[in-house]
């Protein structure tokens, strides 16, 4: 089917990217692998290029949910650098 749509002048390459692109910004690397049967480490890629920091999120997740309930004692991990 590739090759039909590329005999008829219609490129799939950015169309592709776009998308996974979307989705890098929208889900955690790990349900993005799973959903899509890529590596994780090209999800991280992705989700890295779409600058998608779930790290981040989660940190300010359990920030909230300790401001919340000051009985708790949790606290945001630090966050690991980037390599």
């Amino acid at each position: 089917m590739g090759e039909q749509l590329r005999k008829l002048g219609i490129r799939l390459a950015e169309p592709r990217s776009t998308a996974l692109f979307q989705l890098a910004i929208e889900l955690p690397a790990a349900v993005l692998a799973r959903t899509l049967g890529i590596d994780i480490t090209v999800a991280v890629k992705w989700q890295r290029a779409a600058a998608g920091d779930w790290g981040a999120y989660a940190a300010e997740i359990v920030r909230r949910n300790s401001k919340a309930d000051p009985c708790t004692d949790v606290r945001p991990a630090r966050t690991a650098p980037r390599i």
